[in-house]
């Protein structure tokens, strides 16, 4: 009996994770890596160190226009699941608040033993090749790239997506997608910074110049029209275009998308949280009882970082400032500032429980390149894990169904 040739494009955390699946159900498997080496972002991930997944699963860790679609992939190859997986293949791996990264603190490790389980079940990894167009002719998939015709089966989009300033984040799933009929929920960069200005009369410009490079606990809140989204808690950092920090990370998503949208879209910072207004009236005060000789920087010297009292000492109203100090955001980072995209292939247009494309038979998806995207704390790359065995599995057995 022939093996199933399945292809796969794109070798990356999802990519590989497809091709093993794919190889263990006992088909022929081939990935096309744009890169000179599969998984180069994996080995950008975590700050080189990788954050595989995390033990906790809160409700919001993962959105989308149908956020509930992960929860499908998700029964089939849940947290507990990838961590036998990585066990199974050599990864020991330690737990920082339920991040889990390898023992190894080298993401690198993760990529290797991919590759070598890849490699052990005979998936043959094509380095150095770029797909030109993706197309379905006599049952047969015919995959192009710029020297050769490759034929298969069934095919996996795990393009991954145009965030990251690794090469080879370029997108060019989205077009091969598009080309094949699927609709593309506009991609724009999530998990990044905020451009931003001081959006209250009495808060000059040149603020954000005199707090650059300041880090500090705070909590940072959006806005869309007025409305509260979403608050997010921790180490905030200040720059000269605005805000960043793994806070402003996890808000970034709603911020960005609001403004292509339209929206107005403003933050919130709180720069001591664990104060009630009246708390903080009554700290101030007695501060300023206690040492009536400080001036109000002075004042506020120990309490928070000397930029930062600087630009707090220059506001209209010093404690309004502290709790309520207003932005106006104009524009998120661009993708190369980006860890994620959110957007990507319309999900509607694919069977959660198997990752097919409900438009042409035994063509696939994973990863990124879906409309999916998480937060901070091994997320994604969960999603990557899940998503890809998900697609590889479907994609190796021989029914047809849409």
């Amino acid at each position: 009996m022939n093996k199933k040739r399945v292809l796969i494009v794109g070798g990356g955390a999802s990519g590989l994770m497809a091709a093993i699946m794919a190889a263990r159900e006992g088909a022929e498997v081939t990935i096309l890596e744009h890169n000179e080496r599969p998984g180069k972002k994996i080995c950008a991930t975590g700050n080189g160190k990788c954050n595989l997944t995390n033990t906790e699963m809160p409700a919001d860790a993962f959105r989308g226009t149908d956020a509930e679609f992960v929860q499908d992939v998700l029964k089939q190859f849940p947290v507990a699941e990838t961590i036998r997986f990585f066990t199974e293949l050599g990864i020991y791996t330690v737990n920082k608040n339920g991040g889990l990264y390898p023992r190894s603190a080298q993401a690198s490790s993760v990529t290797d033993v991919l590759c070598m389980e890849a490699r052990s079940r005979k998936v043959k990894i094509k380095t150095n090749e770029h797909v030109t167009n993706v197309f379905r002719e006599q049952e047969i998939w015919k995959v192009l790239t710029e020297g050769w015709t490759y034929e298969a089966d069934s095919v996996i989009l795990a393009n991954g997506s145009c965030a990251s300033a690794v090469s080879g984040s370029d997108g060019s799933g989205y077009e091969l997608a598009q080309n094949l009929g699927h609709q593309i929920i506009k991609p724009l960069p999530a998990l990044t910074g905020l451009r931003c200005q001081p959006s209250a009369s009495g808060y000059s410009r040149k603020l954000l110049s005199l707090w650059a490079g300041v880090r500090t606990a705070g909590e940072v809140t959006v806005f869309v029209d007025g409305i509260p989204v979403s608050s997010q808690k921790g180490e905030l950092q200040l720059t000269d275009y605005g805000i960043s920090g793994i806070p402003v990370f996890q808000l970034s998503r709603y911020a960005i998308r609001a403004l292509e949208d339209g929206c107005d879209v403003k933050l919130s910072v709180n720069f001591l949280p664990e104060f009630s207004p009246e708390a903080l009236h009554a700290f101030l005060d007695s501060r300023r009882k206690n040492c009536p000789y400080k001036n109000e920087p002075e004042m506020l010297t120990g309490l928070f970082p000397d930029k930062l009292i600087k630009v707090l000492c220059q506001t209209p109203d010093l404690e309004k400032a502290i709790h309520e100090f207003p932005l106006h955001v104009t524009a998120g980072l661009d993708f190369k500032q980006a860890q994620v995209c959110s957007g990507g292939v319309d999900t509607s247009e694919i069977n959660p429980e198997t990752l097919e494309s409900r438009i042409h038979k035994n063509l696939f998806f994973a990863g990124e390149l879906i409309d999916i995207d998480g937060t901070c704390g091994g997320y994604n790359l969960q999603w990557a894990w899940s998503s890809g065995a998900v697609a590889g599995l479907h994609a190796a057995v021989t029914h047809c169904s849409i």
